[in-house]
Formats: C-alpha cells, sequence, structure tokens
C-alpha cells in the first residue's frame, strides 16, 4: 500500500519545495541598478495603437517610442544574490510606446528580450512580455580606451541576437549633458498579466497592471546623435507582428545610469 504523505510545498514561485527556498524568484522587493543606452524613435500610429490593449490610448508625440539597451545588477531585499555574479547580472533589450490610461501617461512594453531565466520569469510575473535574446551593449569603464565613458564624442553601441540571428543594432555619439532623462524614462510602465489555460476552460483575461517603484535614481545624462537598425528579414521570418512595429525615424540617443525597487504591482482596472 502506498502511503500519502503530507508535505506542504511553498515558495515564492516555481520550483515549490519544503522549505520554500528553491523559488527562482524570491518575493519582492527588488533592487535594480543597471546603465541604459536609450534611443528615441517613431513607429506608425496605426502600428502602435494595434499593439495598446483596450484601456490604454496611443500619445501623439514626433517620437512615441524608444528601443533599450540595458546592462543590470539585481538583487533581492536581503542581497543574497550580490555575492554570487552569476545570479544578479543580466542584460536586457526593450521597445518601449508611449501611451495614457484614463490620461495619466505611461509607457508600454510590447516586447521585450534578456538573456537570464530569472530576469524572464520575474518579467512573466509582472506581465511583461519577455523572451530570451543575447544582448550587448558598450561597457562603463572609468580607465583606458576600449571601454565606454560619458563624455563629448564617445561612441556606445548595442546589439541584440535573438536564435542566433541579428535583431538590432544601435551606435549613440555623445555631444552634451541634459539635466533630465528622456521623457519616456520617467513614466510608469503598465503591463498585461495573463496566465493562459491548461485545463481546457477559458483562459482568464489579460488585466493591465503597473509597478509599486521606489528609490528611482537617475546618474548623469548624455545625449548625442544616434542610429538604430533592425534586420527586417530575421524579424519578419519569426515575427511578423514584429515587423510592423519596427521605427520609421530614429531620434536623439541618450546613456545613463538608471536605479530602482519594485515593490510590487497593482492592478488598474
Amino acid at each position: 500500500m502506498l502511503e500519502e504523505t503530507s508535505t506542504q510545498l511553498s515558495g515564492y514561485s516555481y520550483p515549490l519545495s519544503p522549505s520554500g527556498e528553491s523559488s527562482m524568484v524570491t518575493p519582492p522587493p527588488w533592487h535594480f541598478s543597471g546603465n541604459m543606452l536609450w534611443i528615441d524613435c517613431r513607429v506608425t500610429p496605426e502600428a502602435a495603437r494595434k499593439f495598446l490593449p483596450e484601456g490604454l490610448s496611443l500619445t501623439q508625440g514626433e517620437m512615441n517610442a524608444a528601443a533599450v539597451f540595458s546592462e543590470w545588477e539585481w538583487c533581492s531585499a536581503d542581497f543574497r544574490e550580490s555575492a554570487d555574479p552569476v545570479r544578479c547580472q543580466f542584460s536586457e533589450f526593450q521597445i518601449l510606446l508611449a501611451c495614457a490610461h484614463r490620461g495619466k501617461q505611461m509607457a508600454r512594453c510590447p516586447y521585450a528580450w534578456v538573456d537570464s531565466a530569472t530576469s524572464l520569469t520575474r518579467g512573466w510575473i509582472q506581465g511583461m512580455p519577455k523572451q530570451f535574446g543575447s544582448v550587448h551593449l558598450t561597457r562603463m569603464l572609468p580607465v583606458g580606451l576600449a571601454g565606454g565613458r560619458r563624455g563629448e564624442g564617445a561612441r556606445l553601441s548595442g546589439s541584440l541576437g535573438v536564435h542566433d540571428r541579428r535583431f538590432a543594432s544601435a551606435t549613440v555619439t555623445l555631444s552634451r549633458p541634459e539635466e533630465t532623462p528622456p521623457a519616456l524614462a520617467r513614466l510608469p510602465l503598465v503591463h498585461s498579466r495573463f496566465i493562459p489555460s491548461w485545463t481546457g476552460e477559458r483562459s482568464p483575461r489579460a488585466r493591465l497592471m503597473t509597478s509599486r517603484v521606489s528609490g528611482t535614481e537617475f546618474g548623469e545624462v548624455w545625449s548625442g546623435s544616434a542610429t538604430l537598425s533592425f534586420d527586417e528579414s530575421s524579424v519578419g521570418s519569426q515575427d511578423p507582428d514584429l515587423l510592423s512595429l519596427l521605427p520609421t525615424e530614429t531620434g536623439n540617443g541618450y546613456s545613463f545610469a538608471y536605479a530602482e525597487t519594485l515593490e510590487g504591482g497593482d492592478y488598474l482596472d
């Protein structure tokens, strides 16, 4: 006769375990510090609207989107990951759209790629559409000629690869310091939290949510001219919808450090 067990498995996320300590993603708050290579751009309003769910409206403006390369250090509230760099570091690429919810200006992320399973899982918990990708950008180093520095004439680059194919690349040539970060970087993000059905029942509807953020901090901001390109053949072969959202115009580029603490999330509907 098989003996039934009464073990109560627990944890904030999978994998669940007797102690709850096996979770890939720990409970918030989560602390983040990183460097960002930011490029303002424009996408066609018709395409952008198709990526905004009910409850969000497109914000009018010459530069209504951004492409963002970033590299991050993160840790839980007890800083446990900081002792193990392979756990606390990841790189990311995002496409952002300017939008509004009930008159409040916000930013929408229809696509994101990361190179860490923990970051991907954490993003899905938040409602962010993260996928795996290979993201690289110029490392900021205070000495020598090979690394990047924020200053006049500095050239900083970033690239995104997906399934071993180059998707996007960018270069920013810095020319001047700025008093404030790019406008879209100062707005809260709005996500769609969605859990698909596995039992044959109808999937719950996606719900709009935003993050509760504290400790927001921007470092020195520099801007300059930017180039941004996407390999349309690679993008189109994998995601025709994404192909429709590629930028039609490139604006200024920016380089800055950024930090925040994610405390949790709130539904907007």
